[in-house]
């Protein structure tokens, strides 16, 4: 198999654009709530969608043209099936997910504004079974079996942060798989969990925001190397509008290399991170050095950007390399 996904399932549903968060309706007791009612608004789209750092960079993979094998845990339940289904449909090898009777499938609810971000609007979340992850959901060699491993969301599957799981990845590690990661939050004590895991990770993909929580530094570059610092060879640290930075060990200190967004027509933002971690993954299994798989990177997260959900407009990867000429 080319590539392991690991960690964080999600079901998102996204609607926009929502141009704000509606009053409350209020309805005369006995009487049935209608659409079109003071609470409404009515929008353009509504969708559902692979999300979370290893269900969403699974379909993006695949789309991408990768074998992919996802692992994680999910409830039994309606929103989980309904996760299968997207996953199964894009070309996802789900035998790596575990269904879980006692806890529902994590989702989330998106309202999407007209800029094509969330602004003050809320996301509504139910973590649900990522919590219950741990090292016995990963099948004896899968590991090793795999070119690639992308955990996805370590700090929102702490039961992954055992000794068992690190020696999982050290031994696949040893025999030439190389192992990705990227993280879920915002929330310090959940990404102080994932540092971890640094040690046994060779490029790790924070953004802006999520660099300076588990360094304390807002400078990127400054925040790039001190997680440098903590294991990985490389970090590439994703800023949004302004691009990406590629940060990779030297004799002489850290080497820094920006670079440019894609300047496209942002419809939703959702999904772009897990975008970037699918082209940079694709790169490093088409050969590529970690520069050029941060262009493919920043190529596909242009391209999910112009629609809504974590796989929009991903048609394959001849159309996203098509963006950096």
């Amino acid at each position: 198999m080319a590539v392991v996904t690991l960690g964080a399932h999600i079901l998102d549903v996204l609607a926009r654009p929502v141009p704000g968060v509606p009053a409350g309706q209020d309805t005369v007791p006995g009487e049935p709530d209608t659409v079109g009612g003071p609470g409404t608004v009515v929008v353009d789209e509504i969708r559902a969608t692979a999300a979370g750092s290893a269900a969403g960079t699974a379909v993006a993979l695949a789309r991408l043209g990768n074998d992919v094998v996802s692992v994680g845990a999910i409830g039994d339940d309606d929103l989980g099936d309904l996760l299968v289904a997207i996953m199964t449909r894009n070309g996802v090898d789900v035998r790596g997910l575990v269904r879980r009777t006692a806890a529902q499938t994590a989702a989330s609810i998106l309202p999407i504004g007209p800029d094509g971000r969330r602004g003050g609007r809320p996301i509504l979340h139910a973590p649900g079974a990522n919590l219950t992850l741990t090292a016995g959901a990963v099948g004896p060699g899968l590991l090793g079996a795999a070119r690639l491993v992308h955990l996805g969301g370590p700090d929102v599957t702490s039961g992954l942060n055992d000794p068992a799981f690190f020696a999982m990845l050290a031994a696949a590690r040893e025999t030439g798989t190389v192992v990705t990661m990227d993280v879920l939050s915002t929330v310090p004590g959940l990404l102080a969990g994932a540092a971890a895991f640094l040690p046994h990770v060779d490029h790790f993909l924070p953004n802006e925001a999520q660099a300076a929580a588990m360094t304390g530094e807002d400078d990127p570059e400054k925040a790039a190397g001190a997680l440098l610092a903590q294991g990985p060879a490389t970090v590439v640290v994703t800023l949004g509008g302004d691009g990406s930075l590629v940060a990779t060990r030297a004799a002489g200190g850290p080497e820094v290399r920006r670079l440019p967004a894609l300047p496209v027509d942002v419809v939703d933002t959702t999904g772009c991170g897990d975008a970037y971690c699918a082209g940079f993954v694709t790169g490093l299994a088409h050969g590529r050095d970690v520069l050029e798989s941060a262009r493919w990177g920043a190529a596909a997260a242009a391209t999910v950007a112009q629609g809504l959900g974590s796989d929009a407009c991903l048609t394959g990867l001849d159309d996203v390399l098509r963006m950096l000429k």
